[in-house]
């Protein structure tokens, strides 16, 4: 519902396996963290792609995570003989062949570091646009439609970083 949209992209070592990195939608805050901090400590190297609300509302949500991507692998201080990622075609990954896997974050080690890495960097930047606008507790949802969020919008309108395309008419004041 706000804010950016955060893709992760990681290069682990062949023989990397950290315990406990898997989806990381199933895993919880605590537990993210410190295997952010593994993940990151042990990759040979890694980077994120950020594309803001405003690309979002421009170009819908599934064509700037596209975008994230393509910026992400072009951080990448060593380039990949081949990239997996989760359930994503048509994608500009800068000439460096792909495979897409359906729930990928949940079937391949490399796209569930990945994802770690990207829930991680959102949520760290969700704890920064609450000190800015503390009124919506993007701390507690991260921006997610929380019946907390969505009231939050009723009683104060929409911030600066609300992505316009996926607010529904009957949260705004009239």
């Amino acid at each position: 519902m706000l804010g950016p949209v955060v893709v992760g992209l990681v290069i682990m070592p062949k023989d990397s396996m950290i315990e406990g990195v898997n989806d990381s939608k199933k895993i919880s805050e605590k537990k993210r963290e410190k295997l952010y901090d593994l993940i990151t400590s042990e990759a040979i190297c890694y980077s994120v792609g950020i594309m803001d609300h405003n690309v979002i509302d421009e170009i819908n949500i599934l064509n700037a995570t596209k975008k994230a991507l393509t910026e992400g692998i072009k951080e990448l201080n060593i380039k990949p003989d081949v990239i997996c990622v989760d359930a994503l075609t048509k994608i500009d990954t800068c000439g460096i062949p792909y495979i897409s896997m359906i729930k990928g974050d949940a079937r391949c080690y490399s796209i569930a570091c990945a994802s770690i890495i990207a829930k991680v960097t959102r949520d760290r930047m969700m704890y920064e646009y609450d000190k800015v606008y503390p009124v919506y507790g993007f701390a507690k949802h991260k921006g997610y439609g929380t019946a907390f969020h969505i009231n939050s919008i009723k009683e104060n309108g929409l911030c600066m970083i609300h992505r316009k395309t996926f607010i529904k008419d009957s949260w705004l004041k009239k």
